[in-house]
């Protein structure tokens, strides 16, 4: 239980800070145009993502935005909440009246803290309030809301600043004629070269410490897997973070990841990569093959959720710009909601992805750094031709670091774009 006089001067305090954090600048998400169109229907909005990646900020752009002061907003990651339980829910409400009048939308941020939460929110919902409710582990969510909240609740995930969000961070304005204009084309390129470095989290860019991304790699850690999952070997989960982190877009097993990572069990690397997922700290890729039992059957691809958070714990960058390619197209890929997937056939040729649509595939990507070696590009443009044939598809394209052209080969109309056009044209 918690003392009705400290939840009112925690909500006072709140709010205070709310308000002043409404006068400010924040970067325009690109998720606010999704979320508009869902203002005026009952639904619980779900917004899960990585810690730090923006959603607490996110809600108090909607909150300016389309609810002005009509609202009650509660920070569970506030440490005074620590003794807040399941029976403190209508206490709250009640002091929320008291304070601030009667209103209809809550905002619940790292809600998931509270034990037994959501029976609470369905009550409510049910009532006739509107609620838009953050989390940093979209299974724990997607688990706790599953039996009561079925077919009530949209989810949208949110993830670091895409690129064209991270040239609004600097003041950058974007408009497709741009491209065409030779100074502010070497300003977008100097910019994207900053951001294959320092990735999109906010918090690191407004301060570019590095100190900022490994205590929030580590707080990623603890708070959403060890305290949630009672881990015991802490410093074994750590280092197999780590290694799928630093080795972004390699190709892995649970078998392999077992061997490097020095694991007793197959099943315990299983549970945390799981948990590594659901935590955005990576997610994964699997094989393309329309047999579930193929698929599970090949190796998988772990990408880390951003490119600054990676070059921040691992000592391999200038090493693996390529990977860093890769993960970026990963990323945007993800961001979109694509189902992706990786080709590769029995003489190890590999396309890096395949975008499938319905029981088709849609696109075929390949991601290649440097196309000025002559092997490279044959070894490249090969696996693209065979997997075309196979998959049946020819909507086919290169994304490099500086060419732009086309090509036609083996009938075959292959476009190659560099990597900083392509992030920016997709938001257009």
């Amino acid at each position: 239980m918690i003392a009705k006089e400290l939840l009112k001067e925690i909500l006072l305090e709140r709010q205070k800070k709310l308000e002043e954090s409404m006068k400010k600048d924040f970067v325009a998400r690109n998720k606010l145009n999704e979320i508009k169109d869902l203002i005026g229907i009952k639904h619980c909005i779900i917004l899960t993502g990585i810690r730090r990646c923006g959603k607490s900020v996110l809600l108090t752009e909607i909150m300016d935005k389309f609810y002005t002061k009509y609202f009650y907003y509660i920070n569970f990651e506030d440490e005074r909440l620590l003794k807040f339980d399941v029976n403190d829910f209508n206490m709250l409400y009640e002091t929320c009246i008291e304070l601030f009048g009667s209103k209809k939308t809550f905002f619940l941020d790292e809600v998931q803290n509270i034990a037994g939460w959501e029976r609470w929110v369905r009550r409510m919902y049910d009532d006739g309030f509107k609620f838009f409710i953050t989390g940093s582990n979209a299974k724990l969510l997607s688990k706790e809301l599953g039996t009561l909240l079925t077919g009530r609740q949209v989810s949208i995930s949110l993830y670091p600043f895409d690129f064209y969000e991270f040239l609004s961070f600097h003041k950058i304005d974007f408009k497709k004629e741009d491209i065409y204009l030779t100074e502010k084309r070497a300003l977008i390129i100097k910019k994207f070269n900053e951001y294959i470095n320092d990735g999109g989290l906010p918090e690191y860019l407004e301060s570019k410490r590095i100190e900022v991304l490994q205590d929030h790699f580590n707080d990623i850690i603890q708070k959403d897997i060890v305290e949630r999952y009672g881990i015991k070997n802490i410093k074994q989960l750590k280092e197999l973070a780590n290694y799928l982190i630093t080795n972004t877009g390699n190709l892995s097993t649970y078998n392999s990841l077992k061997k490097a990572n020095n694991f007793q069990s197959v099943n315990t690397i299983i549970k945390y990569v799981s948990y590594l997922e659901n935590t955005y700290l990576v997610f994964t890729v699997p094989y393309f093959s329309y047999s579930l039992r193929k698929q599970a059957a090949n190796p998988f691809k772990a990408y880390a959720i951003d490119p600054g958070l990676r070059n921040a714990i691992s000592f391999t960058f200038s090493r693996d710009i390529g990977r860093i390619y890769e993960t970026i197209v990963a990323i945007e890929l993800k961001r979109a909601k694509k189902e992706v997937f990786y080709w590769k056939n029995v003489l190890h040729e590999e396309v890096d992805f395949v975008v499938k649509k319905g029981n088709k595939a849609e696109q075929l990507i390949q991601v290649c750094y440097n196309l000025n070696d002559v092997n490279v590009k044959k070894r490249e443009l090969n696996a693209m031709i065979k997997a075309s044939d196979e998959l049946r598809c020819n909507n086919l394209l290169i994304i490099t670091d500086e060419h732009e052209h086309e090509e036609k080969i083996a009938d075959k109309k292959i476009k190659f774009l560099p990597l900083w056009k392509w992030l920016l044209i997709r938001n257009e």
